[in-house]
């Protein structure tokens, strides 16, 4: 899934909760990504990193043009789930920590390419077994409307409940 998917899901899962809930609503909101990530879906390819063919978790990650790209696209990402995770979702402080939490899997993922030591490797390796391996690669717009309907549907639900 791409990041705004994850971060508009986050934040209306930390908006269930109470405010004396926030902890259970990061938790929440954390878990929420690796729930989204075992759905078939499309993500968009990662310039910067080299998968190793007969190792999963070992990954090289390259500099330059390329990671500069990714980093764009990666910030560009973030930033749109968070400001329409605030614009749907209030108050905006839950709803901006909730985005941060469901977002958080994947930046400690890129953490692991730094640095793959323990906890971040047993991390890498859950969040690998978890992903699905039905990928809609090459097919954008049906994956980008098929994290579109999860998330209308998942608003309605979340405002009803509100």
């Amino acid at each position: 899934m791409i990041l705004a998917t994850h971060a508009v899901v986050g934040a209306g899962l930390v908006s269930l909760m109470s405010t004396e809930s926030v902890a259970g609503g990061f938790g929440l909101a954390f878990a929420s990504h690796f729930l989204l990530d075992s759905l078939p879906h499309w993500d968009y390819q990662l310039l910067s990193t080299n998968k190793h063919p007969g190792d999963r978790l070992r990954v090289v990650f390259n500099s330059g043009r390329a990671l500069i790209v990714d980093l764009t696209k990666i910030s560009l990402d973030g930033i749109v789930g968070l400001t329409f995770a605030m614009l749907i979702f209030t108050p905006w402080p839950l709803a901006a920590l909730g985005a941060a939490a469901a977002m958080l899997p994947d930046a400690l993922q890129m953490a692991y390419f730094l640095w793959s030591h323990e906890p971040l490797r047993s991390l890498q390796r859950f969040h690998l077994w978890i992903h699905t391996d039905r990928r809609l690669v090459g097919r954008p717009y049906v994956g980008l409307a098929f994290q579109a309907l999860v998330l209308v549907v998942f608003i309605i639900f979340t405002k009803a409940v509100l």
